[in-house]
């Protein structure tokens, strides 16, 4: 199955790129069907991987002895293996005019151990999984329960592939590549933090329920949004106000099949409060995925009042409001935060993405089924 994917990577000539994103999204597969003629090297290889830990500058000379046959970016995948390889890309960049193309699946342990990020001479992209834009008749109960890293999506049967990817990330990504040395304390906190995930994050309920101090859980989570599992969302502001909730985050992982797998949910109707929760993050996904792949980098927010009103995502500093609803019936009832941010701050756009069949508008606020919206929103016409 040959899914052609939103991301577009149209380098200009000479230009260097990283490209970034969590294992399994299909990196390597995106680089070698578009970049076919790059030369490629691929950090997994445990003999390439032990050649360049040895002696970085071995790039250099291979690189140097086929410069005339290079086609396009030269390709390094899993670069985060060996953080001094950049020293030799700088070089290469600067003196010999090679363009490349960087990929892995974490920037933090380059910025722990100081490496050279290029300064500012190579774009950043980013590789998601699977958007609705990608697949021709979206599955949403399969999308929920399986996720959309595309082999999972895939899978016929994927609690096995996702509980083998959940256990990868924790060994491979995090304790491997030395990002934190408590493995227990890490590991007791991942079970924490899947249970809260969605909801505002009370750091300290957490570090009680993994046994150690709040500040090391911030950490976690740092870590957690490095590697690119998941994803801080801050509450809306914009001016003061005693009665919104300034201060609280909320965190999303990356993708709602690993959400399930890490709280053993399955999801086998479109109603109830599981299936309400893990499509609020399928929307998340879409939005996030979008603002990246369209280079519009809008923030995204959440508003709710210290008496309870809530608006699920504030898209570009208050320009559209976004409520997610999983009920094949929305009453007006049940957007009453929706309505109140809209009376106070007038977005240009105030919808409610629903599972219901048919679209509907109520004195300004959108109520549109989540085909439709996604639909909008890919083709522009939500921001």
């Amino acid at each position: 199955m040959v899914i052609q994917r939103f991301l577009k990577m149209d380098l200009p000539k000479g230009k260097s790129a990283f490209l970034w994103g969590p294992r399994k999204t299909g990196k390597s597969t995106f680089l070698r069907q578009h970049f076919p003629k790059s030369v490629y090297f691929d950090l997994l290889d445990n003999d390439i991987y032990m050649d360049f830990v040895k002696r970085p500058s071995l790039l250099r000379q291979e690189l140097s002895g086929m410069k005339s046959t290079i086609h396009g970016p030269v390709i390094i995948d899993e670069v985060q293996k060996v953080p001094a390889i950049l020293d030799e890309v700088h070089w290469m960049i600067e003196n010999m005019r090679i363009s490349f193309i960087m990929c892995g699946s974490s920037a933090r342990k380059l910025k722990r151990g100081q490496a050279n990020l290029l300064g500012g001479r190579a774009w950043r992209f980013e590789l998601f999984p699977l958007v609705s834009a990608e697949i021709d008749r979206l599955n949403l109960l399969r999308a929920l329960n399986h996720g959309l890293v595309p082999l999972h999506y895939i899978e016929a049967n994927a609690k096995k592939e996702l509980k083998a990817y959940a256990y990868d990330y924790l060994k491979e990504e995090v304790f491997e590549e030395g990002l934190t040395r408590n493995i227990p304390a890490f590991s007791r906190f991942f079970d924490a933090m899947s249970y809260s995930h969605g909801q505002i994050t009370n750091f300290s309920n957490v570090a009680r329920d993994c046994g150690v101090d709040y500040k090391t859980v911030r950490e976690y989570y740092q870590i957690l949004q490095d590697t690119l599992l998941g994803r801080m969302i801050e509450p809306f502001k914009r001016r003061q106000d005693r009665a919104v909730i300034l201060r609280a985050p909320k965190f999303y992982l990356f993708d709602v099949g690993l959400a399930g797998a890490l709280t053993h949910r399955e999801i086998g109707e479109e109603k109830g409060e599981e299936f309400g929760r893990a499509f609020e993050h399928f929307i998340f996904m879409e939005l996030t995925a979008y603002g990246s792949y369209k280079d519009l980098d809008f923030d995204i927010n959440y508003w709710k009042t210290k008496s309870g009103l809530e608006v699920d995502f504030v898209l570009a500093r208050g320009e559209a409001a976004i409520e997610v609803k999983g009920a094949s019936r929305v009453d007006h009832l049940d957007v009453k935060g929706l309505r109140t941010f809209y009376d106070e701050y007038r977005p240009k756009k105030a919808i409610v993405v629903t599972n219901e069949r048919a679209g509907r508008i109520d004195k300004g606020i959108h109520f549109l089924p989540w085909r439709d919206f996604l639909g909008q929103l890919w083709s522009g016409k939500i921001i």
